[in-house]
């Protein structure tokens, strides 16, 4: 065995507990140097976004302290990360980098190229299998090819060998500090200057806790009070029924196969649902993101080409060439109030109920004949949990152009679904607090209150709270007749 020190290099993977390529590298040798490096140009044209950049300032933060808690210094350089990588190699000696394998095509692009830079300079790079349930390949369907219906890829899932059980967080961390030519230069965290200059991220503050230990917390919550009534409350965006869990999954704070088994075993303890084991609602989620990220695997243009190809006619406009209604929906100002109130929760907290995601979605790519493109740029910029994959997967989902898409004849009437999934208002009345004084018959269609009603709450439409900005049955016969252009074939199928 080597006696120099193996780089491991974190990327989207920042967490201590089953990290597989920081144990492999603890077996392997006999001491490591983490490392992180911020290269965004490598991922151009999806370089985190505002609040990305805002949650892994924090996510580094924290994972600086539960190294250096372990006896670890974490080193922080920015890129391009093979010069960085190839740097560090020869002021620590390295001869080896550990890391866990990323599917996005820009990045399955760079670790190709590096790991011949590296090979060329003696070190050898050795990718993990860190951040999926089960690799890309070993999910196909009976010829071979990969799914691309959820439910047939949910079924082969649970008929697959379960996903291996977490690996427990190494204790002391054997880490050289010091070298011949002293020690290792590192930037502080501050120094990447991730959080925005004009600090908006109060809400955030107040909403989260990046890190891995806040991700541990986060789970135990979920277990604790959700679990058990998930599949009722998962699409009630009035309730904490859902797991917060997507922006730790993101950042790689705490692993699939993590939450997988601790879901498992909760569910071991609780009497079964008339669907069976009350995780396997939640553990199907889990199963959405996997496939999305197959999918991104096996289909690389996802994130800018639709996968039906018939909806590269389709006319929708984009939104510079929409100013006003983009603006519009944008803000939580449509007039629409359960768009209204996801549009605000999302810029004042960086996320937004997943049901709320669905109803704003079709909303700008249904009602406005807005590109889902710009819509998908948008939620990378604002979201917290912007995921290459699921990101690109839900808005043709919703645009109805994605494989296993929202039928395209499906457009969703944001006045029912505020009826149906905020029955009472809550929602809307936490984040769109000038509505707060209607009744609930009213509060998801406020033009239509008696004067007298609007008159008591203390509304004024046009002016305390904006009319609708397009009419719910106009705006549906204005898409169904762009959808009926389009040239017949897989489309909505």
């Amino acid at each position: 065995m080597t006696q120099a020190p193996a780089l491991v290099w974190f990327r989207r993977d920042l967490r201590l507990t089953d990290n597989v390529a920081l144990t492999t590298a603890i077996h392997r040798c006999p001491s490591i140097l983490p490392v992180f490096i911020w290269a965004p140009e490598e991922e151009s044209p999806w370089a985190p976004g505002a609040a990305s950049q805002w949650w892994l300032h924090h996510s580094l933060l924290a994972l600086e302290d539960a190294l250096a808690r372990r006896g670890a210094k974490l080193i922080v350089r920015r890129g391009p990360a093979v010069e960085a990588l190839l740097s560090i190699a020869a002021e620590s000696g390295a001869e080896a980098v550990f890391c866990n394998r990323s599917y996005e095509p820009r990045s399955i692009e760079r670790d190709r190229m590096l790991e011949g830079a590296l090979e060329a300079r003696g070190i050898a790079m050795t990718a993990c299998a860190g951040d999926l349930l089960f690799d890309p390949g070993s999910i196909r369907n009976v010829s071979g090819k990969p799914f691309r219906v959820f439910t047939a890829f949910w079924k082969a899932c649970l008929s697959a060998p379960s996903p291996a059980k977490p690996i427990p967080a190494p204790g002391k961390i054997a880490c050289p500090l010091a070298f011949s030519g002293g020690p290792l230069a590192s930037l502080a965290v501050a120094d990447l200057e991730l959080p925005p200059k004009v600090d908006w991220t109060s809400g955030m503050r107040q909403t989260w806790q990046p890190g891995e230990a806040g991700a541990v917390k986060q789970l135990r919550r979920f277990l604790d009070h959700a679990l058990e009534g998930y599949s009722d409350d998962r699409n009630r965006p009035d309730h904490e029924g859902t797991s917060r869990l997507s922006p730790h999954l993101h950042f790689g704070e705490i692993s699939a196969r993590r939450i997988w088994h601790a879901v498992e075993s909760r569910s071991a303890r609780i009497p079964a649902g008339k669907d069976g084991p009350v995780g396997r609602s939640y553990l199907r989620e889990i199963a959405w993101r996997e496939f999305a990220r197959h999918l991104l695997f096996h289909f690389p243009s996802m994130p800018h080409q639709p996968l039906q190809s018939e909806f590269r006619h389709f006319p929708w406009g984009r939104s510079r060439q929409k100013p006003k209604v983009w603006k519009r929906w944008t803000r939580g100002d449509t007039g629409y109030p359960l768009v209204d109130a996801g549009m605000r929760q999302l810029w004042h907290t960086g996320w937004m109920h997943n049901r709320v995601r669905m109803v704003v979605a079709s909303f700008l790519v249904k009602h406005l004949l807005i590109d889902w493109r710009d819509g998908a740029d948008w939620f990378w910029d604002t979201l917290v949990d912007a995921d290459l994959a699921n990101n690109a997967m839900g808005w043709q989902w919703s645009a109805g152009c994605g494989v296993d898409a929202a039928p395209y004849f499906r457009i969703f009437n944001p006045v029912l679904q505020g009826e149906r999934f905020d029955p009472h208002g809550d929602y809307v009345r936490r984040w769109a607090p000038e509505l707060a004084p209607l009744p609930a018959a009213w509060i998801h269609k406020p033009w239509k209150a008696p004067a007298a009603v609007l008159a008591e709450a203390g509304i004024e439409m046009g002016k305390t709270y904006p009319w609708p900005v397009v009419a719910h049955e106009e705006a549906r016969k204005r898409a169904l007749a762009a959808f009926a252009g389009i040239p017949r074939g897989t489309a909505g199928a």
